[in-house]
């Protein structure tokens, strides 16, 4: 087995970090190392890590608070692994996500996947909403929509790299990913491997003009484009967005 580096930047989320862990911990792959970086949480995060005893897992907090973008390169500079896969600290993984996933790649010859997902709320109660994408991820598809849920990726270090991205307050995943597919496609397991939270306080923008604010943030900053191609990528990605939840996110009334 390969080693995977799982990636989980964290603030105030001690409600939910322990379900979190525990779903890394119950992985039939079991060669991962956890990188847990604090970014000087005000809650009892520190005491619930602390509740794990199990040599794979590391944290870390950070001497002042320095934003999800760098709290996160911070942990992708401690991986060791071939692997890269990210999990934040109030989502949840299925139990063969990582053996199912890794397989998809080396069978498949892969450097960047992503896979289906549901969601679920505060209480990880089920929200009926399930979420899967394009089977095949190009460049230009990339640019068009953010495509993979963060929960979901794994990269091959090998050949996409030890990424970092700019200092970015949203959307740091997604210029995450513009930075990959410059260097792989991404490929879709057709499969529900995790679940992804519904919560108040998340970093995930809301609103129309605030995500359209931050859209054009994270082409112009997160992949440091000029203000005309900014401006056309943040347009495209606004329509790609709005066909992925019509296409691609679908409400059922069982999961």
């Amino acid at each position: 087995m390969e080693l995977v580096s799982v990636i989980m930047p964290t603030y105030n989320c001690g409600r939910f970090i322990a379900e979190s862990i525990r779903s890394v911990v119950a992985q039939t792959y079991t060669n991962w190392e956890l990188i847990i970086v604090d970014d000087c949480s005000t809650d009892d995060t520190a005491e619930r890590v602390a509740g794990f005893d199990d040599p794979r897992i590391s944290y870390q907090r950070n001497t002042r608070n320095m934003g999800a973008a760098l709290t996160r390169n911070k942990a992708l500079r401690e991986a060791q692994g071939r692997y890269i896969a990210f999990l934040d600290a109030d989502d949840v993984w299925a139990p063969e996500k990582l053996t199912r996933q890794i397989a998809f790649m080396e069978q498949h010859g892969y450097a960047f996947t992503y896979h289906e997902y549901t969601e679920i709320d505060e209480d990880s109660q089920p929200l009926h909403v399930y979420v899967s994408g394009k089977k095949h991820v190009r460049p230009f598809d990339m640019y068009c929509c953010c495509w993979p849920g963060c929960l979901s990726v794994v990269y091959d270090a090998q050949v996409v790299g030890r990424i970092q991205i700019p200092d970015i307050r949203k959307n740091n995943d997604s210029a995450m990913w513009l930075q990959a597919i410059r260097k792989a496609d991404c490929y879709l397991l057709p499969e529900c491997l995790a679940q992804y939270r519904r919560r108040a306080g998340s970093i995930t923008p809301t609103g129309v003009w605030k995500k359209i604010g931050w859209h054009y943030i994270l082409f112009r900053q997160g992949a440091q484009m000029n203000p005309f191609a900014a401006a056309f990528w943040m347009g495209m990605n606004i329509i790609g967005n709005s066909y992925k939840k019509i296409r691609y996110v679908k409400r059922i009334k069982t999961i």
